[in-house]
């Protein structure tokens, strides 16, 4: 008789790092459980397979307290019976950049090389949805099957788990979902009464829904035990359901009768974040925003600033720090776990979490300051003090430059390298004490004081490289007189903004004749959810700034002006007062607004002050025009996110777990946009979106979430058990002071043709300026090298494909460039232009050759929509 199907049997464990748990403590455990699979494996040749969870980070953690054991696991990995990889851990996709998700993979797929070949599936079993560049991520590294759970639903062009699964670009995989889920096979009883309880439901929905009637049944769960009595369980399957196929299998069998069927696969393409079959937390981007904020900071300092800086040092002969970026790389990607950048997780957790932030930022920090020494003490005129500006964007800037410096002296003359004064604004001036600079002063008894001194300037910097001005102590400077005020509260050529009586902006575009109104309202509403979802109260009352109490004060200086704006308002303490429709508690909201001279970005820095529970506070933009999408950015690409989801109208009728709220989360940009005219909103760390309004658009754009449990039942928004469990997590609730900035910026065109993109990493990048003087607390001999005062590496337009990555190669003296195409529907083609000789060779993500790839250095190349590319060049 022909089986029904044939039910693979794949022993593996699910290992959440931490959780509601700590790491310590899954330490522990996992020290506990290794040493039961590695025994199982070693002496039981008929137990023939292990999925170690798909990440090295599990690895790691094992080898710090038992390193004797790397042969064991070498060997069992080399002969096939512990899969491992390809993951340095299993990462989120919807929060974090292209760049991390590259990284995470590049890190685990070389850890995993001393050990054995990796598993090649992009195996993400619980991440909460699926970013629609995954394929394109995945076939960079040569991966073409991947195997995931949450997210999917019919709408999506299939009722079927297997399918082909398609980016914007055309990458493709095989995917293989895992309808329901990765533990469906935990804990399996031995008996019959048992087996058929658990069981009977589950073989029906695997393989109604299969193509191929090869089903997965996944032996293993969150920090499961190796089962030890699989066999006789198998067994006692075979006698019950005669009509199917057991065996013990691993997950690349599946796929290989998968491919066999390749033709009748349907062709899926987008994102996978529907909550019909299971939930996703499609709002899971604004917990913990404090964490949130300090993820996006130090993922943009790392990408942005320290490995370009690091690669314009190595060019010029320096060390590139490999083992220094790795370290702090892999800090960070310890944090991009799904529970743990989703921030799930216990009050402890959190904290362990922002303790890696800190420690990954701290050492960004220093890095890039040592590079920026490095490079300034090695120039051949060293004596002298020097203001060195570093622009790390391959595009010429002309930028308002707020820096500082320190002198012994009472006024200075800036000077460029032609001897032309350079004029300056000084926003501030302090005496500090010498020791603060070098306690070797003191020591010798100098106790002169330095002057510091906040300065202002502009300067049109070269592409990815640095000029230098010089500083003349002693000297009279050129000073740039502050600006004058205008009746309007802030006014450029661009704009010009005004302040309404509800202590919100009207912003008139002066190139476009658009008047964005109203733009800086806070809504301040319930929120009765917990971690993992945002969800109203049923007594929801919702409060804006526009009743609140409102105070501004505007600052002229050299080259751009500010405004100060204060908004506080009452609101209710926590769900009581909502209810009863009181307000004990308090928000406080004070806006810096920045608007340069020649700029068409305004700036907003936020410091929040919240004396209140259980609420989101979102900040309010409306645009002119009532919009029906909003562009948002991805990795490596963009997407067109409707503004409104019809199976709102009917989802709890139609079974949903979680309601389908169009709220999207985005990395740096969001776009709405009426013919040619468009407004972006630039983000760093504020990455939840909603556009709502009747008659016209607005953004409402999230800043925080407080809320005081990890997990809730019976949310409005998504009924039934709670998520995770249900433990107070009081720090959730972000009492106290909270900063986040962002910035809007009007264009003309498609976002691709105005360079939306590029604007935004410019926000990102900000000009990194160094202080040379004849004093420092850290001592270091001068190299042999001889560094040039000025240098540019390299130039690309500043329109169509940005730059993604600029590193050293892992394992070769040669550059890595990786560009992509940041439009969802429009090619692109771009050209590099090195200032010294350079030649190129295209490879994958993961650096090794890309067969017949195109050169960069010289020649345009054409990137379709969504596409990055990646080049190892050589300079010299």
């Amino acid at each position: 008789m022909k089986a029904v199907s044939r039910v693979h049997i794949t022993p593996h464990m699910h290992w959440d790092r931490e959780w509601y748990f700590t790491t310590e403590e899954s330490r522990i455990l996992l020290v506990n459980n290794m040493e039961e699979i590695l025994t199982r494996l070693e002496q039981d040749a008929e137990y023939k397979y292990y999925v170690l969870d798909g990440q090295t980070a599990i690895l790691e953690d094992y080898f710090a307290v038992k390193p004797e054991n790397r042969p064991r696991v070498k060997a069992l990995a080399a002969a096939g019976k512990l899969i491992i990889g390809p993951w340095y851990t299993q990462t989120d996709t919807t929060i974090v950049a292209g760049e991390s998700i590259v990284r995470n993979l590049m890190y685990g797929m070389r850890d995993c090389l001393a050990f054995g070949e990796p598993m090649r599936i992009g195996y993400l079993p619980d991440s909460f949805g699926m970013s629609g560049q995954l394929p394109h991520i995945y076939n960079g590294f040569g991966i073409t099957r991947a195997m995931f759970w949450r997210g999917c639903s019919e709408r999506h062009g299939s009722d079927k788990t297997e399918f082909l699964w398609r980016s914007v670009d055309g990458s493709e995989v095989v995917a293989q979902v895992l309808p329901l889920g990765y533990a469906i096979g935990k804990y399996l009883p031995e008996d019959e009464a048992g087996l058929r309880k658990r069981l009977d439901g589950y073989f029906a929905v695997l393989e109604n829904a299969s193509v191929t009637k090869e089903i997965l049944l996944p032996n293993g769960h969150d920090q499961m035990p190796l089962q030890q009595n699989i066999f006789a369980v198998m067994e006692k399957l075979r006698e019950i359901y005669p009509q199917r196929e057991f065996v013990m299998s691993r997950f690349e069998a599946v796929f290989n009768h998968i491919e066999r069927h390749r033709d009748a696969l349907a062709t899926l393409t987008g994102e996978f974040n529907d909550g019909k079959y299971m939930r996703v937390h499609r709002t899971i981007g604004s917990t913990r925003m404090d964490i949130k904020l300090a993820h996006a900071r130090i993922e943009n300092k790392i990408v942005n600033l320290l490995e370009p800086l690091a690669t314009l040092a190595w060019t010029l002969g320096f060390e590139y720090q490999h083992g220094l970026l790795e370290k702090m790389w892999k800090e960070i990607l310890k944090n991009h776990a799904h529970d743990s950048i989703g921030c799930c997780c216990s009050d402890k957790v959190h904290r362990e979490i922002m303790s890696r932030f800190w420690l990954a930022e701290d050492m960004a920090d220093n890095l890039i300051r040592f590079y920026l020494r490095k490079i300034v003490d090695n120039m051949a005129h060293c004596e002298g003090d020097k203001l060195v500006l570093f622009n790390l964007l391959p595009w010429t800037r002309d930028e308002v430059i707020n820096t500082t410096i320190r002198l012994r002296g009472s006024q200075f003359q800036l000077r460029d390298a032609g001897g032309n004064d350079v004029a300056y604004y000084i926003r501030a001036r302090r005496e500090i004490d010498p020791g603060l600079v070098d306690r070797q002063i003191v020591h010798y008894g100098n106790y002169a004081p330095f002057m510091e001194y906040d300065i202002q300037l502009r300067q049109t910097l070269a592409p990815m490289g640095y000029t230098t001005l010089y500083i003349l102590v002693g000297e009279k400077g050129v000073q740039q007189p502050a600006g004058k005020p205008e009746d309007a509260l802030l006014e450029n050529d661009d704009w010009r903004i005004t302040l309404n009586d509800d202590g919100t902006l009207r912003m008139a575009d002066k190139t476009s004749g658009l008047v964005y109104d109203r733009v800086l309202e806070f809504e301040e509403g319930s929120d009765d959810g917990d971690e993992y979802d945002y969800s109203p109260s049923r007594e929801e009352w919702l409060l804006t700034s526009a009743c609140g109490e409102h105070r501004s004060d505007v600052v002229h200086e050299g080259w751009q002006s500010r405004a100060v704006i204060q908004s506080t308002f009452a609101v209710p303490a926590n769900l009581g007062e909502r209810a009863a429709r009181q307000r004990s508690g308090s928000l406080t909201v004070e806006t810096t607004v920045v608007l340069h001279h020649g700029s068409r970005r305004v700036d907003f820095s936020l410091r929040m002050d919240n004396e209140a529970d259980d609420h989101r506070v979102r900040v309010r933009i409306p645009v002119p025009y009532k919009a029906q999408s909003v562009l948002t950015d991805t990795q490596f690409g963009s997407l067109s996110r409707p503004v409104s989801d019809p199976a709102m109208e009917n989802w709890q009728a139609q079974g949903w777990k979680e309601a389908p709220v169009p709220v999207w989360n985005f990395l740096n940009y969001a776009v709405l946009q009426q013919g040619r005219h468009g407004l972006a909103l630039f983000t760093q760390g504020l990455r939840e979106v909603e556009i709502i309004g009747e008659e016209r658009s607005a953004f409402a754009l999230t800043l925080l979430r407080g809320v005081g449990l990890l997990g809730k039942e019976n949310l409005l928004l998504r009924p039934g058990r709670p998520s995770g469990i249900k433990m107070p997590v009081p720090d959730s609730q972000l009492r106290g002071e909270l900063r986040c900035d962002f910035s809007l910026w009007s264009f003309s065109g498609s976002a691709l043709e105005a360079g939306v993109a590029q604007q935004a990493r410019a926000w990102l990048t900000p000009v990194q300026c160094y202080n040379k003087i004849p004093w420092d607390a850290m001592k270091m001999n001068r190299e042999t090298i001889v560094t040039p005062a000025s240098y540019s590496l390299f130039s690309m337009p500043a329109t169509g494909c940005q730059l993604s990555a600029l590193k050293k190669a892992e394992d070769e003296d040669a550059l890595i460039v990786r560009l992509f195409n940041p439009s969802d529907g429009e090619p692109a083609r771009t050209r590099l232009r090195f200032s010294l000789p350079a030649s190129s060779q295209e490879t994958g993500m993961d650096e090794r050759p890309a067969g017949e790839g195109s050169a960069i250095t010289d020649q345009t190349v054409s990137f379709r929509p969504g596409q990055s590319r990646t080049w190892r060049v050589k300079i010299g």
